[in-house]
């Protein structure tokens, strides 16, 4: 046997994504880089580690069996790094965050200033809907969440960062009632938040059209599509170039709470728990130094 570290991290990442196209993207290497090297692990078993079936790629059960003792090889290599940068004094280990779409205009400032000043860290923040970050909190596989509504039925702790405000949006001042409203995907909080708005105000409209981020309903409504309720957060840039124009509505804007929260019963790792608490020490100033305009709006 003669297969690489590197190989098997290359496996790994196909497995995790079940395509060489979308591993090849997040490795930041070319399709064919990643075949060759695929090829050279394969090489060095008789039994098959993956399999194309009508241009799907499978992964055999003994791919399966091979990808999680890579797994553990691969941790157990990260945990000598990370001990050898311990015995230096230096913090360590992963800090794994889970945040909501639009989470992405806020958690960054708050962890910058964290990552510059314990440079032996290793972040995992995965961006995707209130409802995986609610299943990856639920299953204990991720250290915070951040979310703007609180999950049911979890026993949680807080730590409130900012206030998220939602408005109907536009891209004309002038608002065209002929034009359809435009839906984040089901599992989304904007999506429950505009659906309990319009319920309450104008009926149960029909959903003309539904889209699967923050980013497209965005460029939906600038391309004139229809008309959204958005996280301000997220809409600064278009509101300063006349993009984007606010309406003036009844109980408008919806007001929540970004806040990073976490399993009452998980233990911290000392990773955690430093986070935590540079959090608490250095988030009005970063409030002040990044979030000026959404404070005083």
């Amino acid at each position: 046997m003669n297969y690489t570290i590197h190989q098997l991290q290359i496996f790994l990442k196909v497995v995790q994504t079940k395509s060489i196209t979308r591993a090849s993207e997040e490795l930041f290497m070319t399709q064919p880089a990643v075949s060759i090297q695929l090829k050279n692990l394969q090489d060095q078993f008789d039994i098959p580690l993956t399999e194309v079936v009508s241009r799907q790629l499978y992964v055999t059960d003994f791919g399966k069996e091979i990808a999680i003792i890579a797994e553990r090889v691969i941790q157990e290599l990260d945990n000598i790094n990370y001990k050898t940068q311990a015995y230096q004094g230096i913090l360590t280990g992963k800090l794994q965050i889970s945040a909501a779409s639009t989470g992405k205009y806020v958690i960054p400032y708050f962890l910058s200033g964290f990552m510059e000043n314990n440079t032996g860290i290793d972040l995992v923040l995965d961006v995707t809907n209130k409802s995986r970050v609610v299943e990856s909190l639920k299953n204990n596989e991720i250290d915070f969440a951040l979310v703007s509504v609180l999950p049911e039925k979890l026993t949680i702790e807080e730590e409130l960062l900012i206030e998220n405000k939602l408005y109907l949006v536009g891209n004309k001042a002038v608002r065209d009632e002929n034009k359809p409203l435009i839906y984040r995907e089901e599992g989304s909080a904007t999506r429950l938040a505009m659906e309990k708005y319009f319920e309450s105000h104008q009926g149960n409209q029909r959903k003309r059209m539904e889209l699967t981020s923050n980013e497209a309903v965005k460029q939906a409504v600038i391309a004139g599509l229809g008309y959204s309720i958005m996280p301000l957060i997220g809409i600064q840039n278009e509101l300063l170039n006349g993009q984007l124009f606010i309406f003036e509505k009844e109980d408008l804007p919806i007001k929540t709470e970004w806040r990073l929260i976490w399993l009452k019963s998980k233990k911290m790792s000392p990773v955690s728990l430093s986070f935590l608490e540079f959090i608490r020490s250095e988030k009005q100033e970063i409030l002040n130094q990044n979030f000026n305009w959404y404070l005083e709006f």
